[in-house]
């Protein structure tokens, strides 16, 4: 299990890492996903208060998404 800041962090090193290999600037980033260019700022710096409905909008043009399962 990740402690919330550790997920935070991970996210956010995540999404910049599938951005960059996207080819994609954090401004196109935010255009094309529908999103403004300072929440992808503040998101890929791990911001502990980011709307999920957003993250899942650039994920899902990354083509990635968020998941829960269960403890193990």
């Amino acid at each position: 299990m990740y402690p919330i800041r550790t997920f935070r962090i991970q996210l956010a090193s995540d999404i910049s890492r599938l951005r960059k290999a996207a080819g994609l600037t954090q401004a196109e980033l935010a255009q094309r996903a529908g999103v403004g260019l300072r929440f992808v700022r503040e998101l890929e710096q791990g911001k502990p208060t980011v709307r999920l409905d957003k993250v899942q909008q650039v994920l899902n043009l990354l083509g990635h998404e968020l998941h829960v399962r269960p403890k193990r």
